[in-house]
């Protein structure tokens, strides 16, 4: 029997670990919107069991079980050498190329922010405490856990076992590091759990400003380098590695929005490519994710925005080529309208976003799309 005293401490515990972070103003205009298919969801995700890059294997990985591994999408076979080099054809995916990885991954990511999600709609710890479940399958169970590196990410056949670009991939861990967060801040990570996890961040974020090929992705002048600062950022403030979420803020503010956006407040590296309008958009989304994280707004950012919003609220006047694949499917609900919205207070981007899909099924969207779950960027 439990002492009188004894009930008092466990009522306590249970109610610090059921003590939901405190929501921005945002939130609830947010939850008006997702609720329903927030908790739809998570409630579907609650069978599901985790899936990590153990499961999945690619014989042309030069990597071993543990290693994420996933081939560049814009590679195909040469038609004059079938046996040869694969050759390039800038935006068009090959959908031969191994891709499980990566899918388990954006799996991971949503299933995690979903949970996560729910848990702050509810209160409910059977969300946290699956979410948790498939954390500590990618980064604390030694059977199924990833290793930190992204060594032979986006491979070409026949030509390198893994490039800098690869790095990208990536940031569909940027939800569960914010996810993280919420749960630790709310006491439901075990100090154990806590420790293996924070280590294997702290491991990746050692080697991705260390290896050549992260060095080579945080050079890069377009979206790669916006997507290296926004990794690195989210991941360095779980980890509270502050020196390195300094370095990121400078680094963004002064050599990512001067030297990659025009007078105009457009990214003209992004306009150039096969598919500009959903360049545009995603690196847009890394820029504004960026800036949230550190609590940024100035003039850039606003200028950013009022170039690219008329064109997603309507796209037929578009003045660039259409994008080669994949032009129909966007745009969806951009997170830049809404960190947008949150910072300049303009109602129309608001508006543009609730109505706008916001449970993308197509696989290229999803995948670029660096918010998927707004809820948990709107806690404090």
């Amino acid at each position: 029997m439990l002492s009188n005293l004894n009930k008092i401490m466990l009522m306590l515990l249970l109610c610090l670990s059921t003590q939901v972070s405190a929501q921005s103003p945002l939130f609830k205009k947010v939850l008006d919107v997702l609720k329903k298919d927030v908790l739809s969801e998570a409630s579907r995700n609650l069978n599901e069991s985790p899936i990590t890059v153990t499961n999945d294997q690619s014989t042309r990985s030069a990597g071993g079980k543990h290693d994420f591994f996933s081939e560049g999408d814009y590679w195909w076979p040469d038609p004059a050498n079938l046996n040869g080099p694969y050759i390039q054809k800038d935006g068009l995916s090959n959908p031969a190329n191994f891709t499980a990885h990566r899918k388990a991954m954006i799996r991971f990511s949503q299933i995690v922010a979903n949970q996560t999600s729910a848990y702050l709609i509810t209160g409910r710890p059977i969300y946290a405490q699956h979410a948790i479940k498939h954390i500590k399958a990618w980064f604390v169970d030694t059977t199924t856990m990833m290793a930190p590196h992204l060594l032979y990410a986006q491979a070409i056949k026949g030509k390198v076992t893994g490039r800098g670009v690869g790095i990208i991939d990536m940031i569909q861990l940027i939800e569960v590091a914010k996810s993280i967060e919420i749960l630790e801040k709310n006491r439901l990570v075990s100090l154990k759990d806590r420790e293996l996890i924070h280590a294997w961040f702290t491991h990746y974020l050692k080697w991705v400003t260390s290896h050549p090929y992260g060095i080579d992705e945080r050079e890069a002048k377009n979206n790669h380098g916006t997507c290296w600062v926004m990794q690195v950022s989210a991941f360095a403030q779980l980890v509270n590695d502050t020196t390195l979420l300094n370095y990121c803020k400078d680094r963004f503010l002064n050599v990512i929005l001067p030297t990659q956006m025009d007078e105009r407040g457009a990214f003209p590296l992004e306009l150039k490519r096969t598919k500009p309008y959903g360049y545009s958009i995603f690196n847009l989304d890394a820029v504004l994710t960026t800036a949230h994280i550190f609590k940024e707004k100035n003039i850039t950012l606003k200028r950013a925005i009022d170039f690219l919003y008329p064109y997603v609220e309507e796209k037929n006047i578009w003045p660039y080529p259409k994008d080669v694949m994949y032009w129909d499917e966007w745009p969806v609900a951009a997170p830049f309208l809404l960190f947008g919205y949150q910072d300049y207070a303009d109602n129309r981007w608001l508006n543009t976003w609730k109505k706008l899909a916001h449970f993308p099924e197509n696989e290229e969207v999803i995948r670029n799309l660096p918010i998927r779950n707004p809820l948990i960027w709107l806690v404090d």
